[in-house]
């Protein structure tokens, strides 16, 4: 379907079957894409600074987030970096789901790496860690609402590792936050884009 969009929560554009690789100085794997997800032709250019630049998952990470995950290289990478940790891996795109799902069991990570709808996650469930590179397209009121719902969810020692465009408000956002109450540090700026890390 022309012009849809990647949160959609059904996608109704025929399926492509695609494979990408995600090659990283610790890791390389072949990813399963399809039509009707985020950047489903390459890895994202965003998402390939986070995992470049995001500093290695802490030893104690038990359960990590990958919030908005489509199909799948941030929580993949995140439950190869952090071995103890249970890795959340969140969409509300059901074909970004399976499309993860096919990838963590390809990789041999599927025990530790739990595929879900977002209103599936135990409201008990904490986080050590989030890594995200969240969907800024759905309009600043969504994605703060979407920020604010899954920070809140940190353990107090957690932190939330973001990336987002500067042209498309990365330093507003961190401002956002900040005013907020978090603690906003920034990790790095590459490509364009802000690597954000948030703290309470």
């Amino acid at each position: 379907m022309s012009g849809e969009q990647y949160f959609a929560s059904t996608p109704r554009s025929a399926r492509v079957d695609r494979t990408v690789p995600l090659t990283l100085p610790d890791l390389h794997l072949e990813l399963r894409t399809d039509r009707g997800v985020f950047s489903g032709e390459r890895i994202d250019p965003g998402t390939r600074v986070l995992l470049l630049e995001a500093p290695s998952p802490a030893p104690t990470v038990q359960a990590a987030l990958d919030l908005g995950c489509g199909y799948g290289p941030i929580a993949l990478t995140l439950a190869h970096r952090a071995p103890a940790a249970t890795v959340w891996a969140v969409d509300v795109n059901e074909r970004a789901r399976e499309l993860c799902a096919t990838n963590a069991a390809a990789a041999g990570l599927a025990d530790r790496i739990v595929v879900a709808a977002p209103d599936d996650v135990d409201p008990a469930v904490r986080f050590d860690l989030i890594w995200s590179n969240p969907p800024v397209r759905i309009g600043k009121p969504a994605l703060h609402d979407l920020l604010d719902r899954w920070l809140a969810r940190l353990t107090p020692e957690g932190k939330a590792v973001l990336v987002v465009q500067k042209h498309l408000g990365a330093d507003s956002l961190a401002r956002r936050l900040t005013d907020e109450g978090w603690t906003v540090r920034r990790l790095a700026s590459r490509q364009a884009y802000r690597i954000l890390e948030v703290t309470r």
